[in-house]
């Protein structure tokens, strides 16, 4: 077999891998040496530029998701079944990420690392649970056409937690330790701001490298099976040929 036909890179990928490279690096001379620490939160502001831009891509991996799963639904598209399949995989990195960094940032803000009584701390691991499962049914096996339907409807169900992950800071103001949006508030300063839009677009292009490259295995994957069933058939029919020719000369 030939290397391009097992490499999941390509130029694109390359060029992409190498814009985050140099992104994460912008990032980390930014966030540590660039921006300033808060007047309230100190050092600990600093986490955001890793927490939000992880919220903003669980939220892009999960519409991607949830379109992927639409069309598996309505139109039996294995490519867009493969697309919901990798987004989901590298949605529960963002929101694991989410989670640990927001509760490494409750600890010096809010004086805790978690509170079972905010809604958006508990939707979001909800979310991350319901992404785990998804994952989980994808590899339990069986039929692949039963598998991808069942793994759509519970995409589509973690997708519809996300709106309320987003506004229950607003919705359930009283029970929530989580501040409003960060890029809406008005209290970041310009560099600040800056530095935690850099992030954003970082990991935005880490989402579109990293998408590329498991979309390209999951296809792979798929046309292994493809294959794997038709030989299997041929071997099937040969065998069945076989048989019905020596029943004839018997």
């Amino acid at each position: 077999m030939s290397a391009d036909a097992v490499n999941t890179g390509s130029r694109t990928t390359r060029l992409l891998g190498s814009a985050v490279l140099v992104g994460v690096l912008a990032l980390i001379l930014l966030g540590f040496f660039g921006a300033p620490e808060d007047d309230e939160q100190a050092d600990a502001v600093r986490m955001i530029f890793v927490h939000v831009p992880s919220a903003f891509l669980t939220y892009a991996a999960l519409a991607t998701t949830a379109l992927g799963s639409v069309m598996w639904l309505w139109k039996r598209s294995r490519w867009w079944d493969v697309v919901a399949h990798s987004s989901a995989e590298i949605g529960v990195i963002f929101c694991g990420l989410t989670l640990f960094t927001g509760s490494v940032w409750g600890r010096p803000t809010w004086n805790t690392y978690w509170d079972w009584g905010d809604v958006r701390l508990v939707t979001t691991l909800i979310l991350f649970l319901m992404l785990v499962g998804y994952l989980a049914l994808r590899s339990a096996g069986g039929d692949e056409n039963a598998v991808a339907t069942r793994a759509a409807v519970v995409g589509l169900l973690a997708a519809a937690n996300v709106p309320i992950i987003n506004r229950s800071v607003e919705w359930w103001a009283n029970r929530t330790l989580h501040q409003k949006s960060s890029l809406t508030d008005g209290n970041l300063e310009d560099l600040t701001l800056f530095t935690l839009v850099v992030g954003i677009v970082v990991w935005a292009l880490f989402f579109v490298w990293a998408m590329i490259h498991r979309f390209r295995i999951g296809w792979l994957e798929h046309q292994l099976q493809a294959v794997d069933l038709e030989t299997a058939l041929a071997q099937r029919r040969a065998e069945a040929t076989a048989e019905s020719t020596g029943e004839a000369n018997q």
